[in-house]
Parts: structure tokens; C-alpha cells; sequence
């Protein structure tokens, strides 16, 4: 039986290098990186979110890490960002999270968490939008 898979997840508030770290760590393991679902998703939306947008981007994101999985060598997997981004925003801006996604968290968990800090500059991206509540953020990323 070969090695169990471990997966790494890289979290964080916006415009904390997510992105960038979860590509370097691919690279330096030599496997796959998942990249964040809804940043295709959102591309059109023009940052006017639904619930329903929430929960689309969550099962693309969990289709997306499952679709990539086979392809994870090393038995490491990174992600670049989970679908625990989908409760935190879905509590933000709609003070509710549907009951898919909380019961998704706890059967699907990560062996590895980084949480990514705000101590780099904002970067203006049309994605972001809360370059203000980066502090916000960062703790309820802690709580979480």
C-alpha cells in the first residue's frame, strides 16, 4: 500500500500571496497545485455576489480538487485555497452559510494549513474587495 496523500491547504485574506505561495510550493514538491475556483467564477460577475454564487463556487472548487487529485505526485496536494473561503464569505455577506458546505468542512479536511499574513501590500486586483477589512479578515481566518 503506497503512501496516504497529504494535502496542504494555503489560506488567508485577500491580497496575502495565496496564490503565489501555493505555485511555489507545487513547484518546490513537484506536484499540482489546485487553483482558487472562483476566480474564473467571478471573473464575470462584476462583484455582485449571490448565495447561490457562493454555493456554485463551492462545488467547483471541490470538483476542481477532485478532478486534480490523480494528478498530485509525491502524494502531496496543494491547494490554493479551500472551500472554507465560501463559509467565510457566505457569513460576511449574507450572514448564512448553506448547510452543503458546513457539512463539506467537517468530511473534508487538510493535513496542512498556512495561513497567509496581511503583512504584504495591497495589491488592487477587480476580484478584491475589501482592502479595508484585511485585519477583519485575518482573525476570523484564525477562528476558523
Amino acid at each position: 500500500m503506497g503512501k496516504e496523500l497529504i494535502k496542504i491547504a494555503v489560506v488567508g485574506p485577500e491580497s496575502t500571496g495565496k496564490s503565489t505561495m501555493a505555485r511555489y510550493l507545487a513547484e518546490k514538491f513537484q506536484t499540482v497545485c489546485v487553483p482558487e475556483y472562483s476566480r474564473y467564477y467571478c471573473q464575470s460577475l462584476n462583484n455582485k455576489y449571490t448565495l447561490q454564487d457562493e454555493v456554485n463556487m463551492f462545488y467547483g472548487q471541490v470538483a476542481l480538487e477532485e478532478a486534480l487529485l490523480p494528478l498530485a505526485k509525491e502524494n502531496i496536494l496543494i491547494c490554493d485555497t479551500t472551500f472554507m473561503t465560501v463559509k467565510i464569505w457566505s457569513d460576511h455577506l449574507f450572514n448564512h452559510t448553506p448547510k452543503d458546505v458546513t457539512d463539506k468542512i467537517q468530511q473534508h479536511p487538510y493535513d496542512l494549513y498556512l495561513l497567509m499574513d496581511i503583512d504584504l501590500p495591497w495589491q488592487d486586483d477587480p476580484l478584491r474587495d475589501f482592502p479595508e477589512q484585511r485585519e477583519h479578515f485575518m482573525e476570523v481566518w484564525k477562528k476558523n
